[in-house]
């Protein structure tokens, strides 16, 4: 790890991360003459979107997918694919002349006299007023701890891995994890082998969001009306509906169940460990498979950030602004303020409310200084 010994440029804010909620963020930054830079890990921007599998197209329709000062160059009610968003956010980086500096790796995140320094790895070393956390949550997969038990000779993995079916060998596929990623991947699998899902039945909303008849209540119920700003965090309804899908990811929004019954997968129960190399379900079966996906989800790693409560998943905060390391935000989380959140205009708008809060505004009474996490011994 390399250190603050070297060369150190400073900042009023460093944004960590450079996808659209990290974008969005700068953008507003930017505008308002801030001093900031974006720090992107990837060779370009957009490659988190690039590194997703094949067939990936997203849930919301172009004419919301734009961020800030550009629409998504596309026709209003299609949906784009992922290298389309991808390219969309490179290229807007360049049109908004964003200050986004890509193998820009932060290697720590840690207090050095009441400023943050951000160590990056390569340099220029950054000390900040405020920091910025836009990394994301589909960083660091999570599998369970029995995958590790799996038999050499079955093909294992996660979603974040596939790319298409040339990776599958031949034999059945097991798709562990059953919410919009597994169902999408098991309906592809099971046009070239016998497929099992397995995994809670996430639900689905009631009606197709393809179709003209669909774009009223698409409109009006997922995007700009009910579950974008009734079902908040703020509300107690809100809080319930967030705190059930972060347990199992949400319902089904592209598909129905009976699409992928009529795709030919079987559904099973959950997957509980693994018996001589073979996934065993609750019902003690082990289905006769070559392959296992392992549609498990993400979580967010920050252990490499140095700062009181922070390294032990998402940080408590109030609508991205972490209650207790002042100068500190996140964007980007899974239902930061609203069960739309995951999605690309929910993004948006939680990242524009974090840019809004660290715009010049009346004079605040001098914020604790920072300390660094008691825990790391640093």
């Amino acid at each position: 790890m390399n250190n603050m010994d070297g060369p150190v440029e400073h900042l009023d804010t460093v944004v960590i991360g450079a996808g659209q909620a990290g974008l969005t963020v700068g953008y507003h930054l930017t505008r308002a003459r801030r001093s900031v830079v974006i720090l992107e890990a990837a060779a370009r921007v957009g490659d988190a979107w690039r590194s997703r599998w094949d067939s990936l197209r997203l849930f919301t329709p172009a004419r919301r997918d734009g961020l800030p000062g550009w629409g998504f160059p596309a026709r209003p009610w299609t949906f784009p694919t992922k290298d389309e968003m991808a390219d969309y956010l490179q290229q807007y980086a360049a049109r908004m002349s964003l200050p986004v500096r890509t193998g820009s790796r932060v290697e720590r995140l840690r207090a050095d006299t009441g400023r943050f320094a951000v160590q990056v790895a390569g340099g220029p070393n950054v000390a900040a007023d405020n920091v910025v956390l836009a990394v994301g949550t589909c960083q660091t997969p999570t599998v369970p701890a029995y995958a590790s038990d799996l038999a050499t000779s079955i093909t294992a993995l996660h979603s974040s891995e596939y790319k298409n079916q040339s990776q599958l060998q031949p034999g059945g596929v097991l798709v562990v994890g059953a919410s919009n990623t597994g169902a999408e991947l098991a309906i592809e699998c099971a046009a070239h082998h016998e497929t099992w899902l397995a995994g809670r039945h996430p639900g689905q909303i009631p009606f197709r969001i393809q179709g003209t008849a669909s774009r009223l209540q698409l409109e009006r119920v997922v995007i700009g009306g009910v579950l974008h700003r009734v079902l908040t965090t703020t509300t107690p309804p809100g809080r319930r509906a967030t705190a059930s899908a972060r347990g199992h990811g949400g319902p089904l929004i592209r598909l129905k169940t009976k699409d992928v019954a009529a795709a030919g997968v079987q559904r099973v129960d959950r997957v509980t460990g693994v018996r001589d190399g073979r996934p065993i379900l609750a019902d003690g079966s082990t289905p006769p498979v070559s392959n296992v996906l392992w549609c498990t989800g993400f979580h967010l790693d920050l252990g490499w950030v140095d700062l009181p409560g922070v390294a032990d998943g998402v940080p408590a905060h109030d609508r991205g602004v972490v209650r207790d390391v002042p100068g500190l935000y996140l964007v980007g989380a899974p239902f930061q303020y609203s069960i739309t959140s995951p999605m690309i205009h929910g993004s948006v708008r939680d990242a524009t409310h974090v840019a809004h809060r660290l715009l010049p505004r009346p004079a605040q009474p001098a914020r604790a200084p920072l300390t660094t996490n008691p825990r790391s011994g640093r």
